[in-house]
């Protein structure tokens, strides 16, 4: 496991639940607003916190917190995932996994396996305009794609969420991906954050009445789709 992150406590990471945070090193994508580029396109090997290190916090912890959220950078692209996971469920953790969806074979085999309570999947943005947003030319959607419509069949609890950059994102692409991702009950908006580690530059925010038009719209596909952070 590349760890380069641990917090290790967050009321905001894994809804209703007390967890920490394990973020992993690496990524598939280059999403120009990626707000932790430290885990992606700058990764400094002196940073990481061992396996054996975020285990022996968590049996500490056993009872006091409900959950670990392992997030990234791209999970799903550590060999070791798998059996890492294993040994937080046998402490008694609850699991969420934050992914991107490009490694369905990997997410299907962990909630088949009984080894994640709940995923959250960024939905990046319309299918036409994926290439730009992620920064990877002739990216093949289809792997994403099987993992929104394994997620739909609600095998287990999930979301997807789209962070809305000004620079990336129209009224027209909200309702592209909403129409895309329709069968899902959880779906969220997020305004872009500047963290000052960003992989693009010259980046911006939507302003509140773009972002309330956006919501709107997805929820003509999606009722309960919500802002989050606003």
């Amino acid at each position: 496991m590349l760890i380069l992150g641990f917090q290790k406590m967050t009321l905001l990471d894994f809804p209703g639940k007390v967890a920490c945070t394990v973020f992993t090193g690496g990524c598939n994508l280059r999403c120009p607003f990626c707000h932790n580029a430290k885990l992606v396109t700058d990764i400094n090997a002196d940073e990481q916190f061992s396996a054996d290190e975020v285990l022996r916090f968590l049996s500490k912890r056993t009872g006091l917190l409900d959950g670990v959220c392992i997030t990234g950078g791209e999970p799903l692209l550590q060999a070791d995932i798998k059996d890492f996971i294993i040994m937080i469920k046998k402490m008694g953790f609850k699991l969420k996994l934050d992914t991107n969806g490009f490694y369905p074979a990997k997410l299907i085999d962990l909630i088949e396996s009984g080894l994640i309570d709940y995923a959250a999947v960024d939905i990046k943005n319309s299918d036409e305009k994926y290439d730009e947003t992620v920064g990877v030319k002739n990216i093949d959607l289809a792997p994403l794609n099987a993992s929104i419509d394994y997620l739909c069949r609600g095998k287990i609890d999930f979301e997807f969420r789209t962070t809305v950059v000004a620079e990336f994102h129209t009224e027209n692409d909200i309702e592209k991906i909403a129409v895309k991702i329709n069968r899902a009950k959880k779906y969220f908006l997020q305004n872009f954050v500047d963290s000052g580690n960003l992989i693009g530059e010259n980046l911006h925010a939507a302003d509140e009445k773009t972002l309330a038009k956006m919501l709107e719209i997805a929820q003509k596909h999606i009722p309960d789709a919500k802002l989050r952070g606003i």
